[in-house]
């Protein structure tokens, strides 16, 4: 076909003066690309300017925004930090586990959010009044940490448990008074100390001093955002007057291109989707290639049909089974390929005619044919049409039944019950004969060992006089269907 393609654009080049006998005129796109490319360059330039100018001050506003979350965040980790040691303290003191000590301190000495966050607080926020709010409430918050360790010193005591591991409770004393107390006594006094009107009190001022803090930031953010926001807004009024203006031009532009360019490809878009010939308008060029087209065209159009036809020929012999008309091994093999990755339930079946080489032996190949014929149009009458029914052997199929769970294993060994009925009392002069048949399920498409699963099940069926259903896993004679 590249030779006739070849040999149609020479023809046309040895006989041009078909188009060329008439001169054509109009405006010449390149003429007016380099006019345009000129203008729209210098409206464009002067539009980046503007909007690098208005980008620094719509980042400045962000930043100011970013900031002010930042310092949010910043603060709630000081927070939800001492929130944070004040329920495993309540925690232990109610429960009495040692997971919740070491929940503390693994706050307090490795993951330090409150600290971590009033290091970044200093390296953002230069204003020290603001930052005094969270200092003191981490101040108040090391406070509470004495009364906390205090408590979890009495609840360790009164219940006898070793602090070696905390060395901060471990070397903390009680007071003469407290050593006095009954464990009772003890533990209902720790209690006191973390749940009390006065810890309530202090958790209550730390509260506060992280909202003083915010509260001073925000009218600083807020100062800052109004100066980048007035800013912005006198640079995006210069860019709606350059975007006017370059509107204006691109209007143009356009109106130019659709008359000399877009109008003639849209009729040949059409013709194209029409599957037509090219339709002889627009400018030399056009022309000119739509001739071309044409010629290609009336070529192709010939060699489509021939090429269709034997492509549909290629494909099904390449599928199919010859003698049966059902899928073939190669189909096969595609087909569990394309399971795999398809995490679908299914059941694999492996169908074997049972003494099948005593047919071919005793009623020839022609007979044995039929035979396989007749098995093949059973299976796909029998399973339904979204299954896989192929021919992967001689006397051996396969099924692959698709959207199905385990407990459909009685309706399947119906199904072949019903085939070998048949197969066993033939009505159509055929000799007798039975599958059998080795399935296995799958819940995540055609997993690598299903073949070798539903096979070990073929090999009990036959071993068990074959003539039957059986799937992988189970055990007994009751899965043969009677000859």
């Amino acid at each position: 076909m590249g030779r006739e393609m070849n040999a149609g654009m020479e023809g046309k080049e040895q006989n041009p003066g078909r188009e060329r006998k008439k001169p054509l005129r109009g405006i010449k796109i390149r003429t007016m690309n380099y006019v345009m490319i000129f203008v729209s360059f210098v409206l464009y330039i002067i539009l980046i300017g503007v909007t690098v100018y208005a980008s620094r001050r719509y980042d400045e506003m962000i930043s100011a925004t970013d900031a002010y979350i930042r310092y949010q965040e910043q603060a709630s980790q000081v927070r939800e930090g001492s929130d944070y040691l004040t329920e495993q303290v309540r925690l232990y003191t109610v429960e009495a586990e040692l997971s919740y000590v070491e929940n503390y301190f693994q706050e307090v000495y490795v993951t330090r959010s409150r600290d971590k966050a009033l290091e970044a607080l200093k390296e953002d926020h230069e204003e020290e009044g603001a930052f005094s709010f969270l200092q003191q409430a981490l101040d108040n918050s090391n406070q509470l940490m004495e009364r906390e360790i205090y408590a979890m010193k009495l609840v360790s005591t009164a219940r006898g448990q070793d602090m070696s591991g905390f060395p901060d409770v471990e070397k903390t004393v009680l007071e003469q008074g407290d050593q006095e107390l009954r464990p009772e006594e003890m533990t209902e006094k720790a209690r006191e100390l973390v749940f009390g009107a006065s810890y309530q009190e202090t958790k209550g001022v730390i509260e506060n001093n992280v909202s003083y803090f915010l509260g001073s930031i925000k009218d600083d953010m807020k100062q800052e955002q109004q100066d980048s926001a007035a800013g912005l807004k006198r640079v995006m009024a210069r860019q709606k007057v350059l975007i006017s203006v370059l509107f204006v031009e691109t209007i143009l532009t356009f109106l130019l291109i659709l008359c000399l360019i877009v109008k003639p490809l849209h009729v040949y878009v059409n013709n194209i989707k029409d599957e037509k010939r090219l339709d002889i308008v627009g400018a030399y060029e056009f022309k000119y290639l739509a001739l071309t087209y044409n010629d290609i065209y009336e070529l192709n159009a010939a060699n489509e049909v021939m090429l269709r036809n034997q492509a549909e020929s290629m494909r099904r012999e390449a599928e199919h089974d010859p003698l049966t008309g059902i899928a073939n091994r190669r189909a096969f093999d595609d087909w569990r390929i394309l399971l795999k990755v398809r995490a679908t339930p299914l059941a694999f079946l492996i169908v074997d005619v049972d003494r099948f080489k005593q047919v071919n032996d005793g009623y020839g190949h022609e007979t044995g044919d039929q035979v396989l014929k007749k098995v093949a149009a059973l299976l796909v009458e029998t399973f339904r049409d979204t299954d896989v029914t192929a021919r992967i052997g001689g006397d051996e199929f396969a099924v692959i039944v698709v959207d199905i769970k385990e407990d459909a294993k009685d309706a399947i060994r119906g199904k072949i019950n019903n085939i070998n009925h048949l197969l066993l009392n033939p009505t159509d002069g055929l000799p007798r004969v039975s599958l059998s048949v080795g399935g296995a399920f799958s819940e995540k498409g055609f997993e690598d060992d299903l073949y070798k699963r539903a096979d070990e099940a073929l090999y009990e069926v036959k071993e068990n006089g074959r003539c039957g259903c059986r799937f992988c896993g189970e055990s007994g004679a009751e899965t043969n269907s009677p000859a």
